[in-house]
């Protein structure tokens, strides 16, 4: 019964990852594992066979242009989350206006670094930086675990000129030491609520 929830369980991640995660990949982990006691007695040739006669319709082939328009989605859906129900509103057409085309130009010149079998690696984080955090969000590398881009918005208060958004990001090229100007929102004189409220 094990093996059958691992099978099944394999076969929902290769469908909900869009193959990013492939039948092979799996097998490849499952043999490696060392076979127990348990695992002496059942055959696995009906567990190959299933994922293996599946695989065709499991496994699709990569699209480097979806998988960027896709990256660019959540990098708006996390930018508005982190913008919140009162900060949105106000600078949402600005934010699509200038903000967003350079965000996708960033995203779009890193991606362009990394072959093929490694773009499809980078993710993008779930959480934006809530309250005076500068995090929206930041791009990594999912096989390393290492950031590879990482996307701020800093609160500028410059003397008799209100506030101001300062969108900006950082590559792990430097360690993240120099800011890649994005661009400005103004925002007021009055003080800013804190993000995601």
């Amino acid at each position: 019964m094990n093996k059958w929830l691992r099978k099944s369980l394999f076969v929902t991640i290769s469908i909900l990852t869009f193959g990013l995660v492939t039948p092979s990949q799996l097998i490849n982990q499952a043999n490696a594992e060392k076979i127990n006691d348990r695992d002496g007695f059942e055959t696995p040739a009906p567990e190959r066979s299933f994922v293996q006669a599946n695989s065709y319709l499991i496994e699709t082939e990569f699209n480097r242009e979806k998988f960027m328009q896709e990256l660019i989605k959540q990098a708006e859906i996390q930018s508005y989350q982190k913008f919140g129900t009162r900060i949105k509103p106000v600078i949402e057409s600005e934010f699509r206006g200038i903000i967003l085309p350079n965000i996708e130009k960033a995203i779009e010149e890193t991606a362009s670094q990394f072959p093929e079998d490694r773009v499809k690696n980078l993710t993008i984080t779930e959480q934006p930086g809530s309250g005076l955090s500068e995090k929206i969000f930041n791009i990594k590398d999912s096989v390393s675990g290492k950031d590879i881009i990482r996307f701020h918005v800093r609160r500028d208060n410059p003397p008799q000129a209100g506030y101001w958004f300062n969108f900006h990001y950082h590559t792990y090229h430097d360690d993240f030491h120099t800011h890649h100007e994005l661009g400005s929102i103004y925002w007021d004189r009055n003080t800013p609520p804190k993000w995601m409220s």
